[in-house]
C-alpha cells in the first residue's frame, strides 16, 4: 500500500507541475519538502532560491520558464506526436477520451487551462486517479478491481505516455531555462519508464 500511495503522490506532483504556473503556495511546496527535494538536486543547490523573494523568482525565472516550455517552444500534447500531421485532436476523437470516461476521470479545462485532454499534465493526473482508485479498492477488499486498476495503469503507460512523453520530456529538459523545469523533466522521464518496468513484473505475475 505504502508504494502505491508515494507512486500516487508522485504522480500528482508531476502533474501539478505540468499542467499550469506555479503559485506561491506550490513554490513554498518545492522549496521545503524535503521528500520533493531529494528528486529535485539541482534545484535544491539553486542560489536564487535563498537570495531572491518568492514571488519575484515566480515573476521573472519560474513562470516564464514555465510559459516557454509549454505554450511557446514545445508542444506537451500526445496526438501532436502521434498524429501525422502533427495536430492536436480537441474533441471527443482524442485516444485517451474513452479510457478517462471509462474510469470517471473527468478534466476540469478550467483549472487546467489546456486545450486538449491529452496534455502530459492531464496524463499523469490520470495516473494519480488510477493509483487513488486502487488505493480505494485495497482498503475496502475488493482485490480483483484493485488487480485490475493495475492493469490498467500499465496499459494507459504503454498505450499513451510512454509512446510520446519521453520525447516531451528530453526536450523539455534541454529547452528548460531554471534547474526547477529541468530536474522535473528528469525526474518525469525516470520515473514513468521505472514505474514501467515495475508494473510490467507485477502484471506479468498476476496473469
Amino acid at each position: 500500500m505504502d508504494e502505491i500511495i508515494a507512486r500516487s503522490n508522485i504522480y500528482a506532483l508531476l502533474s501539478r507541475i505540468m499542467l499550469q504556473e506555479l503559485d506561491v503556495e506550490m513554490l513554498n511546496t518545492l522549496m521545503n519538502d524535503e521528500t520533493v527535494l531529494e528528486f529535485l538536486p539541482h534545484w535544491n543547490e539553486w542560489e536564487l532560491r535563498d537570495t531572491m523573494p518568492n514571488q519575484k523568482l515566480l515573476e521573472e525565472y519560474l513562470n516564464p520558464d514555465f510559459t516557454n516550455l509549454s505554450l511557446l517552444h514545445l508542444v506537451p500534447y500526445e496526438t501532436f506526436y502521434t498524429r501525422a500531421d502533427q495536430m492536436i485532436e480537441t474533441g471527443g476523437a482524442n485516444p485517451v477520451t474513452d479510457m478517462y470516461s471509462a474510469y470517471d476521470f473527468i478534466v476540469d479545462y478550467a483549472v487546467a487551462r489546456v486545450v486538449s485532454s491529452d496534455h502530459i499534465g492531464v496524463e499523469l493526473e490520470f495516473m494519480h486517479h488510477l493509483c487513488q482508485a486502487q488505493i480505494k479498492a485495497i482498503e475496502e477488499g475488493d482485490t480483483d478491481s484493485a488487480t485490475e486498476l493495475q492493469a490498467v495503469q500499465h496499459r494507459f503507460l504503454n498505450t499513451h505516455l510512454l509512446q510520446w512523453a519521453p520525447m516531451y520530456l528530453i526536450n523539455m529538459k534541454y529547452e528548460s531555462r531554471t534547474p526547477l523545469y529541468y530536474d522535473a523533466a528528469e525526474m518525469a522521464l525516470e520515473f514513468i519508464l521505472s514505474d514501467n518496468e515495475i508494473l510490467s513484473a507485477v502484471v506479468a505475475k498476476a496473469s
